[in-house]
């Protein structure tokens, strides 16, 4: 059940994405009005998986999921019935956000804290080959919903979700845990930072900048003071958890990025419509599925490390095979994807056993809620700087050795920079964890 409603989550991600030139066409909306539909999302999905996680340290996991289910269900019928009304859309996908955050924030919560290393190892893998699966399938089921029907029924494809209510109310025990207040003033500061910086990377304007370095400034000194922080300083003390935040960010957000410049290129220099670059990707997605569960046992058996490092290679050569092939036979570029949404689906798994063994026990909540927010918010920055860079040609002159064709400098160097991202991304990985696996500082409840 957990994969059922974690696939609904993570696939409203990028469901929308294909659809904005539809609904910039309805309302008539310049492109920075319409990224308003993707931008809420991100910065309420984000938020919301850090507050969901901190909640889950002092109230049961069964009630939290059944708020996040219902307030999910909810935006999303609010939003097929205004559809006609741009601000209750964003209004809907707010609140989507808000509500489908506590899914993966609370799955993985459950998995670290309710099962052994053994067991947590395996359910990460099938849990973020489902993710892998959902984020690559979302472009794909999206165009064609927005193109067969209409774009508002987007609102209803998360809705399935609500089925899985009644089976987490029966399934999940009662816990009792312990006393204690969401710091409301730190949660809003941390808000604020987030949104900001989501807004800073799109808009490009330097006040977003800077009041996202004052309330960070702010929030610190927030934390510091009040007697139950929303995040306990001690946990950024933790240099191994900073430095798997920062690889999670370099990650994902690589990753989300040439998912978005793949279908352009495919576009602009194949002339491939959007069905034929979804079958074009569709493999890839599939293959996370299938892997996902080999990173799993290979995490048990081999360790964290050892599979991290076998993801960062797949997808680093998967790069440097993209960003070689292009202008060659497009099932090149198919081929070399396959192996990134594998290295990916590797990477998240073990990164994130690796988060799990290196937090103390009560701070699992806030801290998987910080990692997970820390790689979706990082889809949105990468994204936004990516697309930047290629509305300004940053990357359009002879870089690549091994590309010939001017109209491919732009994608060939840009994806081939991304995969140097990747490479120092493993080497701060090995700086931090080296090769031995880090004991688990906390055991399950």
């Amino acid at each position: 059940m957990d994969y059922y409603v974690i696939f609904f989550a993570v696939l409203n991600e990028s469901v929308f994405n294909v659809s904005t030139p539809n609904i910039a066409e309805q309302f008539g909306l310049d492109a920075s009005g319409v990224s308003w539909v993707v931008t809420i999302f991100f910065i309420a999905f984000g938020m919301g998986m850090v507050i969901f996680g901190k909640l889950s340290d002092m109230f049961s996991v069964k009630k939290l999921i059944t708020i996040g289910i219902v307030l999910y269900s909810a935006g999303s019928l609010l939003g097929f019935v205004l559809q006609a009304w741009y601000p209750a859309v964003i209004l809907s996908r707010a609140i989507q956000g808000a509500g489908g955050s506590a899914i993966p924030a609370l799955v993985f919560v459950m998995v670290a804290r309710f099962f052994t290393a053994e067991e947590r190892g395996r359910l990460f893998g099938v849990i973020t080959s489902t993710v892998s699966f959902a984020v690559g399938i979302g472009p794909v089921l999206g165009g064609y919903v927005a193109g067969s029907f209409h774009w508002s029924f987007l609102f209803l494809v998360p809705l399935p979700v609500i089925v899985a209510v009644p089976f987490f109310r029966k399934l999940l025990p009662a816990e009792d845990r312990g006393s204690g207040k969401l710091d409301v003033i730190g949660a809003v500061l941390l808000g604020v930072v987030v949104s900001m910086v989501i807004l800073f990377t799109t808009e490009t304007n330097l006040l977003y900048l800077l009041a996202a370095l004052l309330a960070l400034i702010v929030f610190i000194v927030h934390i510091r003071r009040a007697k139950e922080p929303f995040v306990e300083p001690s946990l950024f003390a933790n240099a191994r958890y900073r430095n798997a935040l920062f690889i999670g960010f370099l990650i994902f957000g690589t990753v989300m990025s040439v998912m978005f410049v793949i279908p352009l290129m495919l576009s602009n220099l194949y002339g491939l419509d959007t069905e034929s670059i979804g079958l074009v990707m569709f493999p890839g997605a599939i293959s996370a599925v299938v892997f996902g569960r080999v990173a799993g046992n290979l995490t048990v058996k081999r360790g964290s490390h050892f599979v991290v490092y076998v993801g960062l290679a797949l997808v680093a050569t998967s790069l440097l095979l993209q960003s070689s092939a292009i202008g060659l036979w497009v099932w090149y570029i198919g081929v070399a994807l396959i192996l990134m949404y594998i290295g990916f689906s590797f990477v998240q798994t073990a990164l994130t056993e690796s988060v799990t063994q290196i937090l103390p026990g009560p701070q699992i909540g806030v801290g998987m809620g910080l990692f997970n927010m820390t790689s979706t918010i990082s889809g949105a920055v990468v994204t936004a700087l990516v697309a930047k860079a290629m509305e300004r040609e940053v990357f359009a002159f002879p870089l690549h050795p091994l590309l010939a064709n001017a109209n491919a400098y732009l994608y060939g160097n840009l994806i081939l920079l991304l995969s140097f991202v990747v490479a120092a991304s493993a080497l701060l990985y090995f700086a931090s964890f080296g090769k031995k696996a880090p004991q688990p500082a906390h055991k399950p409840a």
